[in-house]
């Protein structure tokens, strides 16, 4: 089963927890930048941001190359902005076929909201349920062994579908 994880991050949290499923997993990444940037400091970012996910935007992104074929899972990895997808993930389910996918997420969050933005991407991508799921609180800035735990339980549980699959 080969394994793609899509992500977008803003300060760093996610793209730090994608490098350590990656590296643990031997899994492709595929980062998502939006042609207009989200501002990262600040009340504009939590204004354009937080506006841009409860409107449920779909910015046009930067180029990327994507061959849905080539992928048997997709796992999705974003920051939680209102108690949303982050707007280029949303985008980034719009515009691909993802019919036929498994999916997994993990979200990176300083609150709450993460199950309801699961719920919101489920909705997206047209699926009832996640194979995995993964909530971390600010994993970067806040590095715990609780959380290397929860990102070495996410990777076991993704790899033992996997096998079971195979």
């Amino acid at each position: 089963m080969k394994t793609l994880i899509v992500y977008y991050s803003l300060e760093g949290n996610t793209e730090y927890v994608v490098n350590k499923i990656a590296k643990a997993c031997g899994f492709d990444t595929l980062r998502l930048e939006p042609v207009k940037k989200y501002p990262d400091s600040g009340f504009r970012k939590f204004f354009w941001g937080g506006k841009s996910a409860v409107m449920a935007e779909t910015p046009e992104l930067e180029p990327y190359t994507f061959d849905s074929d080539s992928y048997d899972r997709i796992v999705f990895g974003f920051p939680v902005w209102a108690g949303n997808v982050t707007p280029p993930i949303r985008t980034f389910v719009k515009d691909n076929d993802l019919k036929g996918k498994r999916i997994a997420a993990f979200a990176c969050q300083s609150g709450s909201g993460a199950e309801k933005a699961f719920g919101k991407l489920k909705a997206a991508a047209g699926i009832d349920h996640l194979d995995a799921e993964l909530v971390l609180i600010d994993p970067k800035a806040k590095q715990s062994a609780e959380n290397e735990r929860k990102i070495e339980d996410f990777c076991r549980k993704l790899q033992d579908i996997e096998r079971n699959i195979t």
